[in-house]
C-alpha cells in the first residue's frame, strides 16, 4: 500500500485546547486516528509526525521522498516564514498537499502569504479537521491516477 506522510508543524500538538474558536475542539490524536481509518478506505497508509522544529520537518520531507508517495503538510506558522521549507518541498519528487484548519485569508493579513502554496500540489484550508481528510482524499486519488498512468 502506498504511504502518505502526514506532517503537523508548530503548535499543532495543542489542537483541541489552543484557540478552539479558530482551530476547533478536535485534538491532534483525533485527526490522526481519523486519517488512519480513512487511509484504509482509500487503499493507502499514513504515518503521522508532529514537531515544533523546522529542521525536523525538513529532514522528514527529504526522507519521505525515498519511501512515501506523497505528503500531507500543515506547516502551521512556518507557512508564512519559511523559505527553507518551501525549498525542501520544491526539491523532492513527490507531491505535497498543504492543509490548514482555519482559512488564513480570513485572518490577520500576515497569514495571507504562503511560501508553501506555490510549490504544493494543492491547498485545502478552512474546514477544520476535515481539511486533513479532504487533503488525504485528494492526494490518494492523485497517487492512484499516477500509478495507473
Amino acid at each position: 500500500m502506498p504511504l502518505v506522510l502526514v506532517l503537523h508543524g508548530p503548535n499543532l500538538h495543542a489542537l483541541g485546547t489552543r484557540e478552539p474558536d479558530v482551530y476547533g475542539t478536535e485534538t491532534l490524536e483525533d485527526v490522526d486516528q481519523s486519517l488512519h481509518l480513512l487511509a484504509k478506505e482509500l487503499g493507502c497508509e499514513v504515518e503521522c509526525l508532529q514537531t515544533n522544529h523546522e529542521g525536523v520537518l525538513l529532514d522528514a520531507l527529504y526522507r519521505a521522498s525515498s519511501r512515501a508517495k506523497g505528503v500531507l503538510l500543515n506547516p502551521g506558522g512556518l507557512t508564512h516564514t519559511s523559505v527553507a521549507l518551501r525549498d525542501a518541498i520544491a526539491a523532492i519528487p513527490i507531491p505535497v498537499v498543504e492543509v490548514h484548519l482555519s482559512n488564513p485569508h480570513a485572518r490577520e493579513p500576515f497569514r495571507r502569504n504562503s511560501y508553501v502554496s506555490p510549490v504544493a500540489r494543492g491547498v485545502i484550508q478552512g474546514f477544520g479537521g476535515d481539511s486533513y481528510r479532504l487533503g488525504l482524499r485528494a492526494l490518494a486519488g492523485w497517487i492512484s491516477r499516477e500509478a495507473n498512468a
